[in-house]
């Protein structure tokens, strides 16, 4: 008999994703928007973690056993989807006051770079299938709170249009769609070993990224 395994997945890592949301930092970044140098520390931080998100997703999906062809497929399609959206990262970056060429040398934090660390060896060390914990992580975080905070960034900043904000924004209403879609391949996964390696995973990374906002 098989079980859905996204009321699972939600539901023995809701604690981590309500430290996140709970976090004091977090609170005041989604009501009352960013000064203007922790906005810009915020998005090179962003745009480390858009560089790394497909060459990941690929890495991952190299490295799965053909039972797992239904995932590898899942990762095909949304590397085309995310492809290229460093550079709305970009375009916001300067429309704050950060050039390209400064985006471009900039070092990411150690929270950062521990993230991308972790997903590379998750998907070659651990268990490929588990990188869907790090899509879930972000898929949540820009679907639910993405609309809010850009909306707090724009009105903090006196930003008019999606000027400064294209990117968080975009995915609000980007993410809603592929968090179906998401749910539909989690649902997917029977082992037991792959869900609790996802569980790990999606832990593991709610974890960084409160890091990385708290810290910016």
């Amino acid at each position: 008999m098989t079980t859905s395994f996204f009321p699972e997945l939600i539901s023995r890592t809701d604690e981590a994703r309500r430290s996140f949301e709970n976090h004091e930092r977090i609170v005041q970044a989604v009501a009352d928007g960013m000064p203007l140098p922790r906005y810009q520390r915020l998005l090179l931080e962003l745009y480390q973690l858009v560089w790394h998100f497909n060459p990941i997703c690929a890495a991952a999906a190299s490295r799965m056993s053909d039972d797992s062809r239904h995932v590898r497929y899942f990762f095909y399609k949304h590397i085309e989807e995310e492809s290229g959206h460093e550079r709305w990262v970009m375009d916001d970056l300067e429309a704050v006051g950060v050039s390209a060429s400064d985006a471009r040398k900039s070092r990411p934090m150690a929270d950062t770079q521990a993230l991308v660390g972790f997903n590379y060896w998750t998907a070659d060390r651990r268990e490929p299938v588990a990188v869907l914990g790090m899509v879930y992580v972000l898929e949540v975080i820009a679907s639910v709170y993405g609309g809010p905070f850009s909306t707090a960034i724009k009105e903090s900043l006196l930003l008019s249009g999606d000027r400064g904000v294209s990117f968080i924004g975009s995915h609000a209403s980007l993410d809603t769609k592929h968090m179906a879609d998401l749910r539909d391949i989690l649902n997917t996964v029977q082992d037991e070993s792959k869900r609790e390696a996802i569980c790990e995973s999606t832990i593991v990374n709610f974890d960084f990224v409160t890091r990385i906002f708290s810290t910016v």
